[in-house]
C-alpha cells in the first residue's frame, strides 16, 4: 500500500500498544491518520472483557482502510548479542563490548539525537516485554491469517495491515515535550500538559479524556498513535544500515527540533 502519491489524502487506520507484560498493565489507543492530521479515537488499559488482542482484530477485520499498529516494545535484539551467544560455551570470553552486545543500532542512535536512552533489551527486564509483544503480534497474524510485515519507508504501508516499533518517551523529546514524571500514578496534571502540547501539534483527542489523563499506559499508547502518524507523515528518521535495522529493530521518531548539544 504505497501513500507516497497524494498522501494527505489516504486515511489510515492507527493502533497504538502501550506493551507490558501483563495485560492489565497494558494501554491500547486507535486513531485515524487523515489529511496529515491524527484523530485519536479512544484509549483504555485492558482487563478481561477487551484484551489487547480483540481489540485489534475488531479493528481489522472488515477495515478497508489500510491499517498501522505502533508497538511501544523492542521488536528485536542486538546483533552482537545473537552473533556472539551462538557458539558460546560457559567461561568463554565474549569478545563484542556491552554497549555493543546488550544495545542496539537503534538505541544508540536516539540516545545521541535525542539524549534519551531506551532500556537495553539485552540487558534489562525490557526483554520480557520484547517477548510479549512479539507474541501478541504473532497472535493476530495466526488468527487474522496476515503476515503483517514490519514497515520499513516512512509515508509506505507494505500491506493491508503492517507495523512499526516506537519510543513515546522520544516522540516526546523530539517535540520538545518534557517527558519525565508522567508516568507516576498521581501525575494528572503532568499528563494533562503533555495532551495539550500535542493538541498544539495537530492531535486532536477525543471529548472524554479520562481514560487518558489517569493512566500513562493509555495516554503512551495515544502517543505511540503520535509516533505512527509522524511515520505516515514521512517525517521520521530512517535507518542508515537497512539490513542491520531488519534484524535488529528500528524505532521510529522524527528528528528533534534542537540537536542534543546543540544551542
Amino acid at each position: 500500500v504505497r501513500l507516497t502519491q497524494g498522501v494527505e489524502q489516504m486515511a489510515v487506520q492507527l493502533i497504538g500498544v502501550d506493551c507490558a507484560t501483563e495485560e492489565a498493565r497494558t494501554g491500547i489507543a486507535v486513531g485515524t491518520w487523515e489529511d496529515g492530521r491524527l484523530r485519536v479515537s479512544y484509549g483504555f488499559r485492558c482487563h478481561g472483557e477487551r484484551s489487547v488482542r480483540e481489540t485489534i482484530l475488531g479493528e481489522c477485520e472488515g477495515s478497508e482502510r489500510p491499517i498501522l499498529i505502533a508497538l511501544d516494545a523492542p521488536l528485536g535484539w542486538p546483533l552482537a548479542l545473537a552473533e556472539s551467544l551462538v557458539h558460546h560455551r560457559a567461561g568463554d570470553v565474549l569478545e563484542a563490548p556491552p554497549n555493543t552486545m546488550f544495545s542496539r543500532e537503534t538505541d544508540r542512535f536516539v540516545q545521541a539525537r535525542l539524549g534519551k536512552k531506551p532500556l537495553e533489551v539485552g540487558a534489562d527486564r525490557i526483554a520480557r516485554t520484547a517477548h510479549a509483544a512479539l507474541r501478541l503480534l504473532g497472535a493476530v497474524r495466526a488468527s487474522l491469517g496476515l503476515e503483517i510485515p514490519l514497515a520499513w519507508y516512512p509515508g509506505q504501508l507494505p500491506a493491508h495491515v503492517s507495523a512499526i516499533e516506537v519510543y513515546p518517551a522520544a516522540t516526546l523529546v523530539s517535540r520538545g515535550i518534557e517527558a519525565r514524571g508522567y508516568k507516576r500514578s498521581e501525575a494528572i496534571s503532568q499528563r494533562k500538559r503533555i495532551i495539550e502540547a500535542l493538541r498544539a501539534d495537530r492531535t486532536i483527542f477525543p471529548d472524554a479524556m479520562d481514560n487518558f489523563e489517569s493512566s500513562a499506559d493509555v495516554l503512551d499508547a495515544a502517543i505511540c498513535l503520535v509516533a505512527a502518524a509522524d511515520f505516515m507523515d514521512g517525517s521520521v528518521v530512517p535507518p542508515v544500515d537497512r539490513e542491520r535495522a531488519e534484524r535488529e529493530g528500528w524505532i521510529w521518531v522524527r528528528p528533534p527540533k534542537t540537536m542534543v548539544g546543540e544551542a
